[in-house]
């Protein structure tokens, strides 16, 4: 189910005119890039399997390179509806319907939260098109089933509502009264969290750096446009280098026994022993 899945979304993907990567082993399963539009993509077919610990190290990578983190399943317990947004771990959770249709810049107005299916009325929207009907307060009160002053609580702000009233608005004005929800708007602040002496070193040479878990490289580095993926140790990643290159950043081995070939590589030492950032930045360039 998950293979066909991924399958499908590569096909579509690249019909769309994204460039994409396949990874196998890591908190997330696509890398998709089409010009400064670049997703994350976790795929499951349940998403209550997904941990924490993966949704938190996709919201990293994602903030670095300035990705939209999604999870597309065809269930989380249960089947996930056409066009409604869920969300795990506070990422945004949709099946493979409402991902084409978000693509295609047809967003999902519904939302699954803890208080069920509820949607966003935008009111100044709402008010437009009722006064364009020529309807009154208390008509539409009597269609949606609430109080003409509910109405116009709605219509003085953004509210959220109930998939019931939802519906009933849908039904007299359709979805252009709702605010649609953008699932490629997130934009997520960069922070950087040290656990090694490697990405402390980085962050004493100003970047902004964070260990990571579950991806195809240790560190991630950033300072200004320059962007950095480190991998340590001596066991080679066969794509590490066409990541890199899908993402506009450099890579960086550091080395324990054995010095790879083809690409930037210096020991521990060789590292921690850079003083300024534009030493390590020339040392990547001139490779």
């Amino acid at each position: 189910m998950k293979s066909s899945l991924i399958e499908k979304l590569g096909v579509f993907l690249l019909k769309d005119g994204f460039t994409i990567k396949s990874l196998t082993r890591t908190c997330f399963d696509l890398l998709a890039r089409k010009q400064d539009k670049i997703l994350l993509i976790k795929v499951l077919e349940d998403a209550n399997a997904v941990t924490k610990e993966y949704t938190d190290a996709m919201n990293t990578v994602s903030s670095y390179i300035g990705a939209v983190p999604v999870i597309i399943a065809e269930k989380a317990g249960n089947k996930l509806e056409n066009n409604v947004l869920y969300t795990r771990f506070n990422l945004y959770t949709l099946n493979f319907t409402t991902f084409i249709n978000s693509i295609r810049n047809k967003f999902p107005f519904v939302k699954r939260t803890q208080a069920g299916f509820t949607a966003s009325i935008a009111g100044n929207k709402l008010r437009k098109k009722r006064e364009e009907k020529g309807y009154s307060l208390n008509y539409l009160s009597r269609k949606v089933g609430v109080t003409s002053r509910m109405i116009d609580k709605y219509e003085k702000g953004d509210s959220e509502i109930t998939l019931n009233k939802a519906m009933k608005i849908y039904d007299v004005f359709g979805h252009q009264v709702f605010n649609e929800i953008n699932i490629f708007s997130g934009n997520n602040e960069i922070e950087s969290k040290y656990k090694s002496d490697f990405s402390k070193k980085y962050i004493d040479l100003g970047f902004e750096a964070a260990d990571t878990n579950k991806t195809p490289f240790d560190i991630i580095a950033k300072k200004n446009d320059e962007l950095i993926l480190t991998k340590v140790g001596d066991k080679e990643r066969p794509d590490f280098s066409s990541l890199s290159k899908l993402l506009d950043a450099d890579n960086l081995v550091i080395f324990k026994k054995k010095k790879p070939k083809n690409v930037p590589a210096v020991t521990k030492e060789e590292f921690l022993e850079f003083e300024k950032a534009n030493q390590l930045i020339k040392f990547l360039k001139e490779f």
